[in-house]
Formats: C-alpha cells, structure tokens, sequence
C-alpha cells in the first residue's frame, strides 16, 4: 500500500503474516497524524532517521518523542499499544511491526540476551530507546531508496530487514554491558525522564547529580547509566547542549541581549557564557546575531 498526500509519504509492506515495514516521508510543513490499531501480540520497533516524531496514548493523556537518529522499541503485552503518531516536518520514519510469535522464530537461538525473549519477562512490558547503530542507518536507507521492480522489491525489502533486525540486536564484542537491563523497569525510565524535566526547569541553577538522584528516587549509579542508555549522554552534557540550543533560540528572538541571555541559561558572567557558546557552535553570541541580521 502506497500513500502520496501532498509532499508527505505513507508506505506499508506486508513482509509476511504478522510482519509489516511502514515507512513515512513527511517533506511539508505541517504535522501529519498516523493513526493504526495494533494487538498486544506484537513488538514495534521505530526508527527515525531524520527529524522527530511524538507518540500519543491514552488519548493524548501520555506521550513520548522519537528523535533524530534514535530507535525504540515498544512490547506490552498486557495491553494494546495503537498507533497514534504525530509526524513533525521533515521528518523520516521506518517502524516494523512484527508479532512476537514471529519474532520467536527469527531469534530463538538469542533469546537468552533479549530480555523480552525470555521465559521470566515473557508476560512483562518491555520498553528500550536507543541510538540508531551506522550499519542499522545504512540498511534503512537501503530499504527507502530501494528502486527495484515491484515484483522483488518485496523480497529484496524482506532480506533487508532481516538484516535490520540481526543488526540492531547484535551484541558488541566489547562491550560488557548486557543488554538494555536498567530498561525493562518501565519505573526506572519515569523517574529518568523526570530527572530529565528537573534539570531543564532549573537549567540556571540546576541540582548536583547527587540531589537529582535523592529527588527522583533513584541511586546515583542507576541515574547515570539510565540518563546515559535513554539519552545517549551524560547528565550535564546532555544539560549544556540543551542551554546551548536554548540560548540560540532567545538570541534569535531578538528580545534580549547577550548577557541577559547568559544570565537566563546560568551563567553568572558574559565571558564565561561567550566561551561556552563558541564552544558549542564556532562563533561568538554577539557574531551570531549579527549573520542572522544580515
């Protein structure tokens, strides 16, 4: 099934019986909603190669974002987990959809370092987010811009997500790590996200890593490797590109001038928060504004 809707692309592949490829091209400038009904039995794993997506549940009253060069995957079987997308501009989106009955068949030789996979967590809810592999990206593109005859294309699209899925759950020879264990608390992933909320509201003065873990609930340890697993960063680095990002959008609403800016990301002085803001994008805040008037 193929959609074409203005500049934004719907495309589904039925690899086979409860395994589907859905991929989305949104080129516009609007939000374009996705909507899908999907049983418990299935695993969904979403890969956003470009731009950001939002996942909606319980009617808009819980919602995650899928970012830029980062997968999750989502298995509840408890539960239903419908679809409700809401694609953001510029956005490209690959998911596969694959029962677990299915899936079972595929990995069974590994389940022992799938979590959901084994016989203890086979009834639990399993949630992971993680950053898009290179030779995973290099394969989902493959897949986007496969311009064969319609008669293989299918074919050659499954082979590729075999490929995909071998990929992504490849264990890597040096790391030690097992894999995504802090993840399978879905409490744990709260709390993370919380701790996330905290540091943002009170970029200017934010907690030390200590308080933050006492507040959230968590041990110092779990903070950091679970703020580490969900957002690919450490705590503080994570903060400083996020006040970086923050500053640039305050410069560029032309309603405050650089020390004010500074002050409002928590820099106490203007040279401190100049070195930082060059730090991060090669040019003073004062040069900055100045390209954007010109």
């Amino acid at each position: 099934m193929f959609k074409n809707v203005g500049e934004s692309t719907f495309e589904e592949i039925i690899l086979d019986k409860g395994f589907y490829v859905l991929h989305f091209q949104n080129e516009s400038k609007e939000v374009q909603n996705f909507e899908r009904e999907i049983n418990s039995t299935f695993i969904q794993i979403h890969f956003c190669l470009r731009g950001k997506s939002k996942f909606l549940f319980n009617d808009g009253s819980y919602s995650f974002d899928v970012l830029d060069n980062r997968s999750i995957l989502l298995y509840n079987p408890q539960r239903t987990l419908p679809i409700n997308l809401e694609i953001q501009p510029k956005t490209t989106l690959v998911s596969l959809l694959i029962s677990i009955e299915k899936f079972h068949s595929l990995f069974s030789k590994e389940s022992g370092y799938i979590p959901f996979l084994s016989d203890e967590n086979s009834n639990k809810k399993y949630y992971d987010d993680t950053e898009i592999k290179p030779t995973v990206s290099i394969v989902l593109q493959q897949i986007i811009n496969s311009n064969i005859n319609s008669s293989i294309k299918d074919l050659y699209v499954k082979g590729k997500v075999y490929e995909l899925l071998s990929l992504h759950f490849q264990h890597e020879e040096n790391n030690d790590a097992e894999f995504c264990p802090f993840l399978v608390d879905e409490q744990n992933v709260i709390k993370i996200r919380k701790a996330k909320e905290i540091i943002i509201s009170r970029m200017a003065e934010p907690p030390s890593l200590q308080e933050l873990a006492n507040e959230i609930g968590l041990s110092l340890k779990k903070l950091k490797d679970g703020f580490k697993q969900i957002y690919g960063d450490t705590v503080y680095s994570f903060l400083f590109d996020y006040k970086m990002e923050h500053s640039r959008r305050l410069l560029e609403s032309n309603k405050y001038n650089v020390n004010e800016v500074g002050l409002q990301v928590g820099y106490s002085t203007a040279s401190h928060f100049i070195a930082a803001f060059k730090k991060k994008f090669g040019t003073t805040p004062k040069k900055y504004v100045m390209s954007l008037n010109q």
